[in-house]
């Protein structure tokens, strides 16, 4: 690995420095004040394009992917690396930097040639937000409570950047609406709240590397996860209706949206989606007959091993005599 790859400033889904030196201290809201502008005139242009770990959410691949007109696993060899999502063992995506500059495959001198369709992390940056209850907190029904989240915002004010000097002042709340944030945070919630809820659980849980797959396929490649759910048994497993199912065949934001659902209810037992209630019996058969196996082995070993026992003692009996 080079120096400057060693040097690689790491940002998070959020685009926030891991490096606090980098973050103003200065807790701010939707109304806050900020000066800030980015164009080609400013003389550290696209220099924030190299040197950056960008983790690509779902949507993030699902845009680029259209963007781009190929499918999801063409992207995912060309363009991403794998990586871990905020210090979890849930398998993500990052962007792969050019090997000759070690900046993003997608950014020229003449500025982001897909940037219309960018990144969360591109979008947010350099306003970022904190989350304190990012994990979430589940009712009595197992369902993601929300309603004590306390969000904030910082900027993140690096030495480069001479967007700050432009004499553009914008509200926090004008800041991410003119970069499409408020979208992307509404498409990206869900899946989130599942890595978020998953981090809270430390390092002593492990997800099954069939929940890893399960999670990696259906958060990078929606085409494969629609065939699992209409070319599979899931339709006869899930309780589904009509309109639902529609949607989901059809369009591809609404198939990413179930996917999270599916993904909380598999995961972590969410009341997202119910099994139908013959799978279940069928299941509660399945279980009580194993469990009537096992019983009736068990009193087929104890009678075998009781025959032993008699029979070595009589053998005994008859050596004496």
């Amino acid at each position: 690995m080079n120096k400057e790859a060693e040097n690689t400033k790491e940002k998070t889904i959020f685009g926030k420095e891991k490096n606090p030196s980098s973050i103003v201290p200065v807790k701010l809201t939707l109304d806050s004040k900020l000066k800030f502008r980015c164009h080609p005139g400013v003389r550290c242009f696209t220099a924030c394009c190299g040197g950056i770990k960008i983790v690509l959410t779902p949507y993030d691949i699902l845009q680029l992917t259209r963007r781009l007109g190929i499918p999801a696993y063409e992207f995912l060899h060309k363009y991403t690396q794998p990586t871990y999502l905020e210090k979890t063992d849930m398998p993500g995506v990052m962007i792969k930097l050019r090997e000759e500059d070690n900046k993003c495959p997608f950014v020229t001198p003449e500025g982001c040639t897909v940037y219309t369709d960018r990144p969360s992390a591109c979008r947010y940056y350099p306003v970022g937000m904190a989350d304190f209850h990012e994990g979430g907190t589940r009712d009595a029904d197992g369902n993601e409570n929300t309603s004590q989240e306390e969000k904030f915002f910082f900027t993140v004010k690096e030495d480069h950047c001479k967007g700050f000097e432009e004499d553009k002042e914008w509200t926090v709340r004008e800041w991410r609406a003119d970069q499409g944030v408020d979208v992307r945070d509404e498409m990206n919630k869900e899946w989130l709240r599942l890595v978020m809820r998953r981090k809270s659980f430390g390092i002593q849980a492990t997800l099954s590397e069939q929940a890893k797959r399960m999670f990696f396929m259906a958060s990078t490649d929606i085409a494969t996860f629609r065939k699992f759910v209409f070319e599979s048994s899931f339709l006869d497993t899930y309780e589904l209706d009509e309109e639902t199912i529609q949607k989901i065949k059809d369009d591809d934001v609404e198939l990413m949206l179930f996917s999270f659902k599916y993904l909380a209810a598999t995961l972590f037992g969410a009341q997202a989606i119910k099994i139908k209630e013959e799978k279940i019996k069928a299941k509660v058969a399945e279980m009580k007959a194993r469990q009537d196996e096992t019983v009736l082995q068990s009193i087929k070993e104890y009678e075998e091993l009781k025959a032993e026992t008699e029979r070595k003692k009589a053998e005994t009996g008859v050596e004496k005599k």
